[in-house]
């Protein structure tokens, strides 16, 4: 099934900007973005790629379009990782989807008509979300009319 079937997770660490700075102070002439670090290290194609059959995705601020107050509405969880703590933070699945309509790729497509297949979406949350967020109009109209399509489903 799509919906479980992605080789990668995306990941945007909370400290990502604090890291640069402090990579930045160290070495002024090759200052790293936290994004492109765990590309190296955990990305397509790395030792860790073939290792666990998954990759990690290095993310910034600006990668993913949500609304505004997503956050609220996140899980999070603690693990261990290599002996520290990590919080992951996943977004709720209508914020995901947000996402998913804000980029409208194809396979962004195939995801969101396969949740609504699997779980009919909230049309008007959806709506509602996605005029929350900070999209072009023309973006904006072309992720609303896409989800118009999928029909109101027996929640909304």
């Amino acid at each position: 099934m799509v919906l479980r079937t992605s080789g990668e997770i995306d990941a945007y660490p909370e400290n990502a900007k604090r890291w640069e700075v402090a990579q930045k102070e160290q070495d002024p002439e090759y200052p790293p973005e936290a994004s492109e670090e765990i590309n190296a290290l955990f990305g397509e194609g790395s030792n860790f790629h073939r290792e666990h059959g998954f990759y990690i995705d290095g993310v910034d601020e600006n990668t993913a379009r949500l609304p505004p107050d997503w956050t609220n509405r996140a899980i999070d969880r603690e693990v261990e990782v290599d002996g520290r703590q990590v919080i992951a933070v996943a977004p709720c699945p209508e914020d995901v989807i947000v996402a998913k309509l804000a980029r409208l790729s194809e396979k962004d497509r195939e995801f969101v008509e396969a949740y609504h297949a699997a779980r009919p979406l909230n049309h008007d949350l959806i709506i509602e979300r996605i005029k929350a967020t900070k999209l072009d109009p023309a973006l904006r109209e072309q992720a609303v009319a896409f989800v118009d399509r999928l029909g109101k489903g027996p929640r909304g």
